[in-house]
């Protein structure tokens, strides 16, 4: 039904699942510092909390807050500070 996904050691957990139109994850990131890989591409939304982020081929950060998005080709990795838990919904494909 749901596949539940955890990674760096149990900091970032999400819940994949299928929305009407594309599949998504909706999980939760602890304080620290991550880098993510994808395999298609995505689209992240904050639902609580920020994100500090480092896209792929960027040298500056930007903080995305609580409704706020961003997108991120297929095969590249980005960066990402949180500093409080923070919740996201990401969707995948276009």
């Amino acid at each position: 039904m749901f596949d539940v996904n955890e990674y760096f050691e149990g900091k970032v957990k999400s819940i994949a699942f299928n929305t009407d139109t594309l599949p998504a994850t909706l999980g939760v990131m602890a304080p620290g510092e991550y880098t993510f890989g994808t395999s298609e591409f995505e689209t992240m939304t904050v639902a609580s909390g920020a994100l500090t982020v480092q896209l792929p081929g960027e040298s500056s950060w930007q903080t995305f807050n609580a409704t706020e998005s961003f997108t991120v080709e297929a095969n590249q990795s980005f960066n990402v500070k949180v500093s409080v838990d923070t919740a996201y919904v990401c969707a995948y494909g276009k």
